[in-house]
């Protein structure tokens, strides 16, 4: 049977020549899905019974523009020029550029948030990232889950204090200190107008050998919160002092993006502090009191319940735990079982939280699993689906830029490919984005498991999305902010950084787009403001040029912007014997 017309016709202009530079790739790019695997056909007729039926024209062949058919940078900014484009539903060439081959971590790529990658699919790709090192930055990490736990090296000392900012602080030895021989005054080449350093936290905290990632940062009030190996800690977001601590017994492996309304948050943690530990366990954790709550053990929906590389999401009172092949999904209040495995031939792989469930399952054909993927807005009380959109076969979900809209960043593996789509809230496609320029919002490192969120520098609103362009020009580069229109997919205005600059879309406040720019040479970063119709940033926050060496050396940083006050907080400690690391900066008025 042939299929209904899409209400969404083709967006022309598509398809137009992309920066074929060829340039290294910058701040972690989605990466590159394992080979083979997706090349069964999707079921042919009618849409199942309450399904968005998959649109035609989606991808077809667009009206010719002056240099269609090139290939083009994707959103990650990634290398590999020169593969032909390919059309999202196996069509010829369409709205999609190339799809670039794999980033390591050692990249420059920065951690700005989420859990790390998407799950491999297959065993043998999992086995080998276990097993290799990985450099990050400019030290190595043992890949596995949370950071390899040596038994024999001490266990979480004593909590980090900030540095002082405005007087030095003496390490005399009896723990009062922090840990430096003297503390400088970080504000002390402050110029009117710039904010202030309100803290400086090295970490304190002993680690393996491997060293380890920090979750976080969450906020709860005037509570600001990091988790990392053992501990969950809550500073004063005015002044960094601590205001509680909760020890854990084994090392955190996971952690969602965002706590619950009502600030609490459950992470994963290990069952054990062996390098065989499994993440495996559920910890609820109240922000606000710093109080922990229940703790269960992730029960296994079928037999080939793999237990690695957790993805945890919270949406509403729900908390998803995703794994290699399926999903449970759990209340935060009290950790009640909501919805485990669903029946049928599709399978979660991992979900999108936020102000609503997105999930994204495989499905399987023919006794071939992963043949196709789904998107479904669920329930997150009942698992049950609120509509479902069909990923034409080939096409595979890497991110979720915006879950209201649902923004998908998709790649195809055969064809070189990627796109950028949205949905409408009945889950059929609205718009494809329409573009010559190359992106690069920070999606982190990543590895062996499947993280749908956790790229900053993606930002979207009820009507327009907004990207950063991968940087241009000789050092110092410099790059602008595109805004797009998600009814067309097309450009609405861009707006240009200082020269030698570089900008990233932070968050909405209100009807503005806030956006960070990175420090430079003598040039602290700031946080600015642009108007819905465009134009030069404002400044919002303007951070010290007497810090702008150390807000530049946080080399996975996470950043936010809360309450008037921007915060960094460096994902990863590589746990340097006789070297201090910085933890979290925050600056303010």
């Amino acid at each position: 049977m042939t299929q209904p017309p899409s209400p969404y016709p083709p967006q022309g202009g598509f398809g137009a020549p992309q920066d074929p530079s060829g340039e290294a790739p910058g701040f972690g790019a989605p990466q590159n899905p394992p080979p083979g695997g997706f090349g069964a056909p999707q079921p042919p007729g009618d849409a199942a019974p309450g399904q968005a039926p998959v649109t035609p024209g989606y991808g077809q062949p667009q009206a010719p523009v002056p240099g269609y058919g090139y290939a083009q940078t994707p959103p990650g900014g990634q290398p590999g020029h020169g593969y032909p484009q390919g059309g999202p539903y196996a069509q010829p060439s369409g709205p999609y550029g190339q799809y670039p081959p794999q980033q390591f971590p050692g990249a420059p790529a920065t951690a700005a948030g989420g859990n790390g990658p998407f799950k491999r699919r297959t065993g043998a790709i999992i086995g080998a990232a276990v097993a290799g090192l990985l450099v990050v930055g400019c030290g190595v990490w043992l890949a596995t889950s949370g950071g390899a736990d040596d038994p024999k090296k001490p266990v979480a000392g004593g909590s980090d204090a900030p540095t002082p900012t405005g007087s030095a602080s003496v390490d005399q030895g009896d723990g009062s200190g922090d840990g430096r021989k003297a503390a400088e005054d970080l504000n002390a080449g402050r110029k009117p107008g710039e904010a202030k350093v309100l803290y400086l936290h090295m970490n304190h905290t002993a680690l393996p050998e491997s060293g380890g990632e920090t979750y976080g940062p969450w906020f709860s009030g005037d509570t600001v919160v990091k988790a990392m190996f053992r501990e969950v800690t809550g500073y004063s977001a005015a002044d960094g002092k601590q205001k509680w601590s909760v020890p854990l017994a084994t090392p955190v492996c996971a952690a969602p993006l965002q706590p619950t309304a009502d600030g609490k948050i459950v992470i994963g943690v290990k069952d054990g502090n062996t390098r065989s530990s499994e993440c495996s366990l559920l910890q609820q954790i109240d922000l606000t009191t710093g109080k922990a709550g229940w703790k269960k053990e992730i029960p296994e929906e079928n037999t080939f319940d793999i237990m690695t590389s957790l993805d945890l999401t919270i949406a509403g009172d729900t908390v998803t735990a995703s794994r290699l092949g399926t999903s449970s999904a759990f209340s935060v209040t009290d950790g009640r079982k909501l919805f485990g495995e669903m029946p049928g031939a599709c399978k979660f792989d991992a979900f999108a939280g936020g102000e609503k469930l997105v999930g994204v399952a495989g499905c399987t054909v023919d006794g071939e699993p992963n043949a196709y993927e789904q998107v479904q807005e669920v329930d997150p009380a009942t698992g049950k689906a609120k509509w479902t959109f069909e990923v034409p076969k080939g096409w595979k979900v890497e991110r979720v830029y915006s879950v209201s809209p649902v923004v998908l960043y998709l790649t195809n593996e055969e064809k070189k490919a990627w796109n950028i789509s949205t949905l409408t809230s009945t889950g059929v496609v609205r718009s494809q984005l329409a573009t010559k320029d190359s992106f690069e919002p920070q999606c982190g490192w990543a590895l062996s498991d499947r993280s749908l969120q956790g790229c900053t520098g993606a930002v979207a609103d009820g009507n327009t999305l907004y990207l950063p362009t991968k940087p241009k020009g000789s050092s110092p580069r410099t790059n602008e902010i595109v805004a797009f229109d998600l009814d067309t997919g097309k450009e609405k205005w861009r707006s240009p950084a200082d020269e030698g600059r570089t900008m990233l879309p932070l968050k909405m406040e209100g009807a503005n787009l806030l956006a960070y720019t990175e420090p430079a040479a003598g040039k602290g970063g700031a946080v600015t403001s642009i108007a819905p119709s465009g134009g030069s940033p404002k400044t919002v926050l303007q951070n010290p040029a007497s810090t702008a060496g150390i807000e530049k050396t946080f080399h996975s940083k996470r950043i936010d912007y809360v309450d008037g006050r921007f915060f960094i907080l460096n994902s990863m400690i590589l746990g340097k014997k006789d070297t201090e690391e910085k933890a979290l900066m925050a600056f303010g008025k």
